[in-house]
C-alpha cells in the first residue's frame, strides 16, 4: 500500500463530502488552516492537546555542540588529584571501544581537573569555578550526572540527541513538539533554532540543518532558523519597491492557485505550503520586533553580560529565547559550537564556560522575573562526556580527553523539573554510571512529559510503520519532576 496514495484518497473522498455540504463549510475549513495554532488539517493520526496537564508550555534546549567535559563543569571527583598521571585501570574501562584518536595510544594516563569546585546554594551542589554564575543559580537547576548514550563519534551523537536515532531521517524534537502541540502564536513558528560559535575552539565543527528538521512530518514543523546578520530569516523581507498590499495581492494569487492544484490531487503538502505562506507575511511584522532589544532595560541586558550586545553570540541568544518564549514560541533550541576539546582543554573550556556561564544563569533569573520559568523547561546538555584520561602528552598544565559516551552531565531547570537537587552518580574516576542511569531516551521521554506529551503516544505512520521520537525505548525519569 502506498501510504501517500492512502493519505490523497482521504483528502479527495473529505474533500467531495465538504463540497456537496456547500461553499460554506469550506471557507470555514480554510479560516481553519490559515490558523496556524490549531493546524487542524494533517491526515496523520497525532494530538492538539495535551494527553495529561502538562508543567511545561515550552522548551529551551541549550544545546554544548562538541560535548564539554563533565570532570571539569559539574562532575566533581577530588581523588583523581590523588591517581594523576596513572594508568586508567583495565577493571574501570572494561573493554570499552576507543575512537580512531586515541586507539593507537600506548597509555592511557588518569587527568585530573585542574580546576576548583566549591559547594553551591543552599543545595550544596558541586559547581566548577568556570561556572561560577551557575553555581549562584544552582537552587533552580537539578544536575543529571548519570547521563549515557550509544554513540561515540559526534554526528550519529548528535543526530541522537536531537531526533532519538544515530541515523538521519528522523524528525527532530522540535518538529515532534510543534506536529503535537502547534503554536500559542500565529506570528510565529512554533519551532525557531538559533547557533553560535564559542571562543573556546578556532575550527569548531559545522551542525547540518536535518537536526532541526521535520523529515518525513509535514514541513510546516520544520525548525525556523534565526540568523545574526542580515535578514534574520531568509528570504523574510520584500524585494525593493515592493509594497505590503503589492505582497498581499500576490499572496491572495498564489493561494487560490494552490488550492485549485490541492483540489485537483490532494496532496496535503499544498495545505502546508498556503499556511507557510501566511506564516511569512505575519513574520515579516513579528521576526523585527521580536530582535530588537532596545525595549529591554539595562538591569535585563546586564543579567547576560556584555556579549548580549553582540547579534549571534550564544547571550544574544539566550535574551531572544526568553523574548521567544514569552511571545508563545513552543519549542527554542539553541547550539553553541566549540566543545570538541581533544587538546589544550584548559585554555578552550575556559573560554567556552565563559561564553555559555553567565548568559545561562542570566536566562534563568530572566525567566523567573517574568514569570515564566514554572511553564518554561530549560535543558542544557552535550551530546556525550569526555574520558577522564589524556588524550595526548600529560602535563601538569595542558591535557585533552577523548570523546566518552558511558557517562555525562545535564542540568534541567524550570518547567515541573524539581529544583536544587543532584541525580545519579559515577565511579571515582567519572567513567562508568553507579546510580540512577538516564539513557538519551529516558530525557527525550522525560521532557515530552514535560510537554504533557506521553512519548509512546505521539506517533506518526510513514512507509507502513509506526514512528516516535524515542523509538521503541524511553522511560519517564520520574524522580527528576517536582
Amino acid at each position: 500500500m502506498n501510504p501517500l496514495a492512502t493519505a490523497a484518497h482521504e483528502q479527495i473522498t473529505r474533500r467531495h463530502f465538504f463540497g456537496c455540504a456547500g461553499t460554506g463549510l469550506a471557507a470555514a475549513s480554510l479560516a481553519t488552516l490559515m490558523n496556524v495554532g490549531v493546524q487542524a488539517n494533517d491526515a496523520e493520526s497525532r494530538i492538539t492537546t495535551a494527553h495529561f496537564q502538562p508543567t511545561a508550555k515550552r522548551i529551551i534546549y541549550l544545546f554544548q555542540s562538541g560535548a564539554p567535559s563533565q570532570i571539569e563543569t559539574l562532575d566533581y571527583k577530588p581523588d583523581l588529584a590523588k591517581r594523576q598521571g596513572e594508568e586508567l585501570p583495565d577493571s574501570v574501562r572494561g573493554g570499552q571501544r576507543l575512537t580512531g584518536m586515541t586507539s593507537s595510544q600506548d597509555k592511557f594516563p588518569v587527568a585530573a581537573s585542574k580546576f576548583k569546585f566549591s559547594q553551591c546554594g543552599q543545595s550544596g551542589t558541586w559547581v566548577s569555578e568556570l561556572l561560577a554564575h551557575t553555581g549562584q543559580v544552582v537552587d533552580d537547576l537539578c544536575i543529571v550526572r548519570s547521563m549515557f548514550t550509544e554513540a561515540i563519534n559526534h554526528d550519529p551523537a548528535i543526530t541522537f540527541m536531537q531526533t532519538g536515532s544515530q541515523q538521519p531521517g528522523r524528525p527532530s524534537f522540535g518538529a515532534w513538539a510543534s506536529y503535537g502541540l502547534g503554536s500559542e502564536n500565529d506570528e510565529l513558528p512554533a519551532f525557531v533554532v538559533m547557533i553560535s560559535k564559542g571562543t573556546g575552539l578556532p575550527n569548531a565543527q559545522g551542525l547540518l540543518s536535518r537536526l532541526w528538521g521535520n523529515a518525513f512530518l509535514p514541513s510546516r514543523h520544520q525548525g525556523v532558523k534565526l540568523r545574526s546578520t542580515g535578514d534574520p530569516v531568509l528570504y523574510l523581507s520584500d524585494p525593493q519597491g515592493m509594497y505590503r498590499s503589492t505582497r498581499r495581492n500576490m499572496l491572495d494569487g498564489l493561494s487560490e492557485l494552490n488550492r485549485l492544484r490541492h483540489e485537483q490531487i490532494g496532496d496535503p503538502e499544498i495545505e502546508t505550503r498556503i499556511a507557510q505562506y501566511e506564516m511569512a507575511f505575519r513574520m515579516q511584522a513579528s521576526v523585527p520586533e521580536l530582535v530588537d532589544f532596545s525595549d529591554e532595560p539595562k538591569h535585563v541586558l546586564d543579567l547576560y553580560g556584555e556579549e548580549v550586545r553582540k547579534p549571534g553570540t550564544f547571550a544574544a541568544n539566550c535574551l531572544l529565547a526568553r523574548r521567544l518564549a514569552e511571545r508563545g514560541v513552543r519549542f527554542i533550541q539553541l547550539y553553541h559550537r566549540g566543545w570538541d576539546h581533544h587538546g589544550n582543554l584548559p585554555d578552550h573550556i575556559s573560554k567556552q564556560c565563559h561564553d555559555i556561564d553567565r548568559p545561562s544563569a542570566g536566562l534563568i533569573r530572566d525567566l523567573k522575573q517574568h514569570g515564566l520559568l514554572d511553564d518554561t523547561l530549560v535543558v542544557c546538555c552535550g551530546e556525550f562526556g569526555r574520558t577522564v584520561y589524556c588524550q595526548g602528552k600529560l602535563t601538569n598544565d595542558n591535557y585533552g580527553r577523548d570523546h566518552h559516551p558511558r557517562c555525562f552531565s545535564a542540568w534541567l531547570a524550570g518547567g515541573g523539573i524539581r529544583p536544587g537537587m543532584t541525580y545519579g552518580s559515577t565511579d571515582d574516576y567519572s567513567y562508568n554510571v553507579t546510580e540512577n542511569g538516564v539513557h538519551v531516551h529516558d530525557l527525550q521521554a522525560t521532557m515530552l512529559h514535560c510537554l504533557g506529551i506521553h512519548h509512546e503516544q505521539l506517533t506518526f505512520k510513514h512507509q507502513g510503520r509506526y514512528y516516535r521520537l524515542t523509538d521503541v525505548h524511553g522511560r519517564i525519569v520520574r524522580d527528576l519532576l517536582a
